[in-house]
Order: C-alpha cells, then structure tokens, then sequence
C-alpha cells in the first residue's frame, strides 16, 4: 500500500474538530478565535449569507450536545451558563466561511482548516484501507486454520483406527 506524502500537520486545528452527528465539524467560538473574529460577528455573517449555509454545512447544537463539550473539554466552559448554543460547522461550511468574511487572515486560515479536514479523511481511508487488507489476512488464516484441522483430523483417524484381527499369512483350506 502507498501511502501519499506527509502533509504538515496543525495540531492546533486537528484538536477543534470533532466529530458530531456522524460529521466533523469545529465550533464557532473555535473558528471565531482563528479567523480573527468575534463569535457574534461570525455568527451574524452566517445568517446574512444563510443561503450558503444549508444544514449540511453548518448546524446548531442542541443542549445535550452542548453539554458534552463542556463536560469533555475544559475551554468550552464558558457556553455552560450561555444562553445561546453553539453552532457546528462541517468542512464545506468552513469553506464557505472565508467567503463571507473577506478578510485576509479568514481566507488563510480557511485553507489552513480545509488541509487539515482533508488530512483526516485520508487518514481515514488509510485506516479503512488497512482493516479491509486485515480482515482479508483474517480470512486466508481462518481458511489456513480450517485445512490444517482438516489434515490433524485425518491423521489422528489414521492413527487411532484399530487394526483388526490378524491375518494369517499363507493358503489355508477349506
């Protein structure tokens, strides 16, 4: 298997994006510190442009969800006692966020988040890729396992068959 070239890694962003509702996504206040901006005023560009943003792209938590941000990550101890509940931006949103930004450091840094969105896709296929080429080692062993009992069963057939009763060696008359 080739793997393709290592790419820089931005471990800073890799640790903002998490995985909700079966998507990755990073949070606004997240987003917010990178662009540069203030999470209102990211919010509002949202809903002036909310024709850019389906529901694919960007989405409000609900309160549960809200709730285990806080409980799993210390810097998210602040939206605990807000009255407004995060929203998640997917990978497409996050594209969409420098357009409607249009600041220097919000474009870079976009394309800093998408490469790094796009690292942890590949590395996701790698791993698919290598639990696909496991489970078929799997296979072969658990056929390899099969013929070999196979054979040991034979054998011991063989091995443990009785003789019978002696025959005598020679013509005998009836």
């Amino acid at each position: 298997m080739l793997l393709p070239e290592k790419q820089d890694e931005d471990p800073e962003i890799e640790e903002m994006i998490f995985i909700l509702r079966g998507h990755r996504v990073m949070i606004d206040r997240d987003l917010a510190r990178l662009y540069g901006v203030e999470t209102k005023y990211l919010n509002r560009q949202v809903r002036r442009n909310y024709k850019r943003f389906p529901e694919e792209f960007v989405f409000q938590l609900s309160k549960k969800e809200a709730g285990e941000l806080v409980t799993n990550w210390h810097r998210f101890k602040s939206i605990k006692h807000s009255s407004v509940l995060p929203t998640a931006f997917t990978e497409h949103g996050v594209g969409m966020l420098a357009g409607v930004l249009n600041s220097e450091q919000a474009v870079q840094m976009s394309v800093r988040i998408i490469k790094e969105f796009v690292r942890l896709r590949r590395l996701v296929y790698q791993h698919r890729e290598l639990a696909r080429r496991l489970a078929q080692l799997e296979r072969k062993i658990v056929s390899h396992d099969e013929n070999i009992n196979g054979l040991l069963e034979a054998m011991h057939r063989i091995i443990d068959e009785p003789f019978g009763a002696k025959r005598k060696i020679g013509f005998t008359p009836d």
